[in-house]
């Protein structure tokens, strides 16, 4: 490295230093998170970005931003640590269009920043940004980039408009994060040098100098490579959650008002919240019996093929045609049909669990699931002997009811009826959230399900209760 590389090297690490100290002094709250992040130059962008472990820097674009208005370059590099937090760069390898992925991402770290009131990173919201801000949460009740993305998608593109929301929203490089997905599926054989681990900074001891050798990854096979790659995104990934977790503990039990945390607890929320699984709910009520069809793991072939060749055409055992399985032998799915529950929403939920349970193997051929239809009483009970019947059930589903939920009066219902619902299991609710729950918790596994990415209010659910979103 010669002395003018040097010297633009610490320029840029002074600079990032300045601002990092500006952060803590206005936010001592972010301390652990802006200690996750350690500089380097990197000449392949012309602006600034991160990976996740690094901020990459041009330090030509850091001089000028912070001679001209050191202020946006505090608000650059909070919006880089928004973008670790919700560990938006991990995610983007989930999403088709990058382009859109990371719109999404500037849109959703930018609607927090702007409803935190610190020095450091105060800033006039324009007119257009509010009015974007109003017509996004018209549709979108939470600005996650999740839920952006999907709004966007599901609404005709207009592609000048995300142009100029780039222009609006966007502050850094986001080619950082597609580089990172590169090297999780081992292309580091063809990674820039400046893309490597330079040796000597913090976040960097994870191998011996050999390792951070600029052709250092050509050397490993590249199985090898990949897997080492994709250990270190995991670890990094996770420190960003345990980061996050712990911001999040020290904003609900911390003495910040409201107005200076923002949006920047509910959005952490809910990017933390702890989701279980559709599937794994249903292995909660699985139950062992005997049905019809060839067990293969208890037949032997051996006498099968002696008595074949013994005898010609007359095998000593056959198949045995029953077997044990573990499936779910009943179940009841509430549905809220109130005004708050949108009948699309409902018809797409039902769409989604019917092929749920026709798609591999959860049920039983014959089964008994209930479905209850409630709004602040219960509408309709229909009983459900087969996953065929499931299916054109929600092909002719008609919306009953549309008025306010209460969700008490299905337990008094299956309480009320005790033959009908012996050895019950489980409940899984359907809903928006926004209803009367019960005070006492069920005799039974009880899950409340959302759809996920959609619009619904979860906070209220009892602690004995279990959230799913599918």
């Amino acid at each position: 490295m010669n002395e003018a590389h040097e010297a633009l090297d610490g320029m840029g690490r002074k600079i990032l230093a300045a601002v990092r100290t500006d952060l803590y002094l206005s936010m001592h709250f972010l301390g652990p998170s802006l200690e996750s992040l350690s500089p380097v130059m990197d000449l392949s962008t012309h602006t600034v970005g991160t990976d996740g472990t690094y901020i990459r820097y041009n330090t030509s674009f850091l001089m000028q931003v912070y001679l001209e208005r050191p202020r946006r370059l505090n608000r650059t590099y909070m919006h880089m640590l928004m973008h670790c937090l919700f560990r938006h760069m991990y995610a983007a390898d989930q999403y088709e269009d990058q382009e859109l992925w990371g719109l999404c991402c500037d849109i959703a770290v930018e609607s927090v920043i702007d409803t935190m009131d610190y020095p450091a990173i105060d800033d006039i919201v324009t007119d257009r940004r509010m009015a974007v801000y109003e017509d996004l949460k018209s549709r979108v009740k939470v600005l996650t980039a999740q839920r952006l993305y999907r709004d966007f998608t599901s609404r005709e593109r207009d592609y000048r408009e995300e142009a100029r929301l780039e222009q609006e929203f966007g502050r850094d490089d986001h080619s950082f994060w597609e580089r990172l997905n590169d090297r999780q599926s081992g292309q580091d054989g063809n990674m820039n040098p400046s893309l490597q681990q330079p040796s000597g900074l913090k976040g960097s001891d994870h191998g011996n100098e050999d390792q951070n050798r600029p052709d250092a990854s050509r050397d490993e096979k590249p199985q090898q490579a990949g897997a080492l790659s994709l250990t270190l995104r995991k670890m990094k990934e996770d420190e960003w959650k345990k980061n996050a977790q712990k911001l999040h503990a020290e904003l609900t039990l911390g003495n910040l008002a409201g107005t200076e945390k923002g949006s920047l607890e509910r959005t952490l929320s809910y990017s933390l919240e702890k989701r279980a699984d559709f599937t794994a709910f249903l292995q909660k009520f699985l139950v062992t019996r005997e049905e019809a069809g060839v067990d293969p793991d208890s037949f032997d072939y051996g006498f099968y093929y002696y008595g074949m060749e013994l005898y010609g055409n007359m095998p000593l055992i056959e198949e045995n045609e029953f077997r044990e399985a573990r499936k779910v032998e009943q179940l009841v799915i509430a549905i809220d049909t109130s005004a708050s529950c949108e009948r699309t929403l409902v018809q797409k939920f039902l769409n989604d669990t019917a092929s749920l349970l026709l798609r591999g193997d959860s049920f039983f051929h014959r089964t008994d699931i209930s479905i209850i239809e409630c709004d602040d009483q219960v509408q309709n009970v229909l009983r459900i002997r087969s996953t065929e019947q499931m299916k054109e059930y929600a092909d002719r589903f008609v919306i009953k009811g549309g008025y306010g939920t209460d969700f008490r009066p299905v337990l008094r219902y299956i309480d009320e009826h005790p033959s009908d619902y012996r050895g019950l299991k489980g409940l899984m609710y359907f809903t928006d959230g926004y209803g009367i729950y019960p005070a006492r918790p069920a005799p039974y596994d009880t899950a409340f399900v959302f759809e996920k990415d959609e619009d619904y209010e979860d906070k209220d659910v009892p602690k004995w209760a279990v959230k799913l979103y599918i």
